[in-house]
C-alpha cells in the first residue's frame, strides 16, 4: 500500500470522499456527516469483507469535496456514483436510483411520477459510451417479461418519456426528495386533489379510485381531455416556484382536517409540510436547472473550479495561478483603473488569463461565478464564440449563486490547510 493515511489531513465535517488509485482512477466514492471518522474506519480496523481489504491495498489518494449538511452529502454522493461509475460502488449507479422528483408526464392524459436526472451529458470526467437509449432502440415486445432487467427496461422506457417531455422545454419539478415515502405521499396527494390518472394503462371503465373521488374518470369520459389537461397544468403550476403552491394546498387540507377535529391527522400534514419548506433551502448541490456553471474562487494564488452541470455539482479542481504573467501584465497596464476595488490587481489579471487559457481550450458552461476579476467585459470578449449566447460572469453578493461560491471558498481554505495538497 502506497498511500499512508493521517487522520489530521481531514477534516470532522460532511462532505464525500473519492479515493483513487494508479493513474488518478476512481475507485469508490462515499459520504459521511464526519468525513475523518469514517476514513480512519477504512485503516484502522480489522475488515473480514475481501472487497474493502482490496479497495484499501488500491488507494493511491484520497480527496474531499466539503458540504454544508448530511442532506448535501447524501444528495452529491448519488450525483457522483452516477457519473463517475466507480468499480468499487456496488449502489446507485443506476440513473433510475437514489432520489427523484417530482414531474408530469408527456402523454396524452398526463400523470404525476417519480423522475430521475438523466447524467450522460454530464459526464465529461470519464469518457464512456454512452447508456443505449432504451426508449428509442427497445421495442415494446423485446422487453424481457421478468426479473431485474425487465425492470429496468421499463424504467428506462417511462424515463425516456419524460425526457423526451422536457426536451424542448424546462419542466416543472420538484425535489428532489430523500424520502421516497414522503415523495410517494405527495404524489398520491396532488394526484387525487386533481383527479388525475395514476394508472399506467388507461382502462376502458373507471376504476374504484373514481368512485372514491380519487380520479376524474378520464378513461370514461366523465370530464372532458380540455378540462383534465387544465386540471394537469394546475398540477405542473403546483410544482414550479419551489412548490409554494403544493404547500398553500397541504396547508388548505391541514385546516380542513383540523376544522373536523381530525387533529392527529392535521399534526402528521403540518410534520410534512415543514420538511417540504426546508427541502429547497437545506442543499444547493442538486438544483432542478438545464444552465451549465463553473464556479471559480480565487485566493492565495490558487483557483478552485467546482463545475456544476445542470444544477449537478459534479467535479471539484485546484489549480496553481501563473501569477508570473500576471505581475508582467499589471506592470503594462498601471495606468488602467482596477475594478471591484481589488487590493491585488497582479492577482485578478493572472486570474483573468487563467480564465481566457481554460476555456479557450476546455468545455465553455454558460457562466461563470467568481470571487474576483479585472476586466469581464475583455475575458467576455475572449472567450466568444460564433452561434453560441455571450458568456454570462457573475460576481454574487446573495442568494444561491453566492452560496455556491462561498461553498468553493471552505473547500478552497481546507486545500490550502494541507501541504500535501501544494507542490512546491
Amino acid at each position: 500500500m502506497s498511500f499512508i493515511f493521517q487522520a489530521s489531513d481531514y477534516p470532522a465535517a460532511p462532505g464525500c470522499y473519492m479515493m483513487r488509485g494508479s493513474g488518478g482512477r476512481i475507485l469508490y466514492i462515499g459520504k459521511s456527516k464526519s468525513l475523518r471518522n469514517r476514513l480512519r474506519s477504512y485503516f484502522t480496523e480489522h475488515h473480514q469483507e475481501k472487497r474493502i481489504v482490496q479497495l484499501v491495498q488500491e488507494i493511491e489518494s484520497i480527496e474531499v469535496m466539503l458540504v454544508n449538511n448530511e442532506a448535501e452529502s447524501l444528495l452529491l454522493e448519488n450525483n457522483l456514483i452516477k457519473i463517475h461509475m466507480p468499480p468499487y460502488n456496488r449502489a446507485l449507479k443506476r440513473d433510475t436510483s437514489g432520489y427523484a422528483y417530482l414531474q408530469l408526464t408527456a402523454e396524452r392524459f398526463p400523470r404525476l411520477v417519480a423522475s430521475y436526472r438523466q447524467r450522460e451529458r454530464v459526464n465529461r470526467l470519464q469518457p464512456q459510451s454512452p447508456a443505449p437509449d432504451v426508449g428509442k432502440a427497445l421495442p415494446q415486445r423485446a422487453i424481457p417479461r421478468r426479473g431485474k432487467a425487465a425492470d429496468y427496461a421499463r424504467a428506462q422506457l417511462k424515463q425516456h418519456a419524460l425526457e423526451t417531455a422536457s426536451a424542448s422545454e424546462t419542466p416543472r419539478r420538484l425535489g428532489p426528495f430523500q424520502s421516497a415515502r414522503f415523495r410517494d405521499a405527495l404524489i398520491e396527494f396532488v394526484a387525487a386533489h386533481f383527479g388525475l390518472r395514476t394508472c399506467e394503462a388507461m382502462p376502458r371503465r373507471a376504476c374504484l379510485l373514481y368512485h372514491i373521488g380519487k380520479c376524474s374518470g378520464v378513461c370514461e369520459g366523465k370530464i372532458s381531455e380540455e378540462e383534465y389537461r387544465e386540471r394537469a397544468e394546475q398540477a405542473a403550476e403546483l410544482l414550479g416556484n419551489g412548490g409554494q403552491g403544493l404547500i398553500e394546498a397541504l396547508y388548505a387540507k391541514m385546516e380542513r382536517f383540523a376544522s373536523h377535529l381530525e387533529f392527529e391527522k392535521a399534526q402528521a400534514l403540518l410534520y410534512h409540510i415543514r420538511i417540504l419548506e426546508r427541502a429547497e433551502s437545506r442543499q444547493i448541490v442538486d438544483r432542478d436547472s438545464r444552465v451549465n456553471q463553473d464556479v471559480l474562487y480565487c485566493a492565495e494564488g490558487f483557483v478552485l473550479v467546482a463545475s456544476v452541470r445542470e444544477g449537478m455539482l459534479a467535479d471539484m479542481e485546484w489549480h496553481a495561478l501563473d501569477k508570473a504573467s500576471g505581475d508582467a501584465d499589471a506592470q503594462g497596464s498601471a495606468s488602467e483603473p482596477e475594478q471591484r476595488g481589488s487590493s491585488d490587481p497582479a492577482g485578478d489579471l493572472a486570474f483573468d488569463r487563467f480564465l481566457v487559457r481554460r476555456y479557450t481550450f476546455n468545455e465553455r458552461p454558460d457562466e461563470l461565478i467568481v470571487n474576483r476579476i479585472s476586466d469581464a467585459a475583455r475575458v467576455r470578449t475572449a472567450l466568444r464564440r460564433r452561434g453560441k449566447p455571450t458568456l454570462t460572469i457573475t460576481l454574487p453578493k446573495r442568494g444561491l449563486k453566492f452560496e455556491l461560491l462561498e461553498l468553493c471558498r471552505r473547500n478552497h481554505e481546507y486545500r490550502l490547510g494541507r501541504t500535501s495538497f501544494i507542490q512546491l
